[in-house]
């Protein structure tokens, strides 16, 4: 079990995720076909070709995925209960085929679960940055996750 139990977070934790990536023209085809996403500036050159960003455009789910997939073997393997919700999700800057994406993640919040109490809720940040310290992608995410077992 890689994931961290509730009491071993801090407000303020950080973690640089090892896990780096560069995105396919197969990673953005597939999630755009498994969504259903049909929006040419992820599917056609020609079209994409012709807008202000001058070639396709990877679908920001692809994106959104893989920033909250790679944290998750630092963060919740093995000690999640289940994910709350998602907050204050943007992409400040495009990804591209070709792009390399990192991601870091902080603990921004902690409290007891109020109907739980072998769990507690952590907020995590998560932020994906590209090649060249852009940022593509950030969120915040509250998890439940199991108190270290007595």
């Amino acid at each position: 079990m890689a994931g961290r139990f509730y009491e071993e977070w801090s407000v303020g934790d950080t973690i640089a995720h090892e896990v780096v990536r560069t995105v396919t023209e197969t990673d953005n085809l597939l999630i755009s076909a498994l969504t259903h996403n049909t929006q040419p500036l992820h599917l056609d050159a020609e079209a994409a070709r012709d807008t202000e960003f001058g070639q396709i455009l990877v679908n920001s789910c692809f994106t959104f995925s893989l920033m909250v997939g790679v944290s998750v073997p630092d963060t919740t393997v093995g000690t999640l209960v289940a994910n709350l919700g998602f907050n204050d999700v943007v992409f400040p800057a495009p990804v591209f085929i070709g792009d390399t994406l990192k991601t870091e993640t902080e603990v921004i919040a902690l409290r007891e679960s109020k109907s739980r109490p072998d769990a507690g809720l952590v907020t995590f940040r998560h932020v994906s940055t590209n090649q060249r310290g852009e940022t593509v992608a950030r969120c915040e995410r509250t998890v439940l996750m199991r108190k270290r077992p007595a």
